[in-house]
């Protein structure tokens, strides 16, 4: 019974990052607007807009950082960033790409490369 215990009492915190420098410099992407999208649809068990004690948002320059207890997924993070950009209108130019095992981030389609390959 004491393993059972001290696996409860044992919180794994999760951090990820989704960075938009590229966009946010050109006046596309705003910070501010996408973590207060974070806040409004992030579940937190099956309800929308209650973070609690359980997940937790912050921005630094055009990094939003979201800290998370044990379950939640990184998959969850970009689809909520896709959903997002779809709500903007800039699904079509900006992508989302994971840069190491807790970061994301917004670039563009490098569409010009491709015409000049051709």
């Amino acid at each position: 019974m004491s393993k059972a215990r001290s696996s409860k009492a044992k919180k794994e915190v999760k951090r990820f990052t989704v960075d938009g420098s590229q966009p946010a410099d050109d006046g596309i992407f705003l910070p501010g607007d996408f973590e207060t999208f974070l806040v409004e649809r992030i579940k937190v068990g099956g309800k929308t807009g209650k973070l609690g004690d359980k997940v937790k948002l912050s921005r630094e320059q055009n990094k939003v950082l979201v800290e998370a207890e044990a379950p939640f997924s990184k998959r969850y993070v970009k689809y909520l960033a896709k959903k997002f950009l779809k709500k903007k209108d800039l699904r079509d130019y900006i992508r989302v790409v994971a840069t190491n095992q807790s970061t994301y981030e917004l670039r563009y389609f490098s569409i010009g490369d491709d015409e000049e390959e051709e």
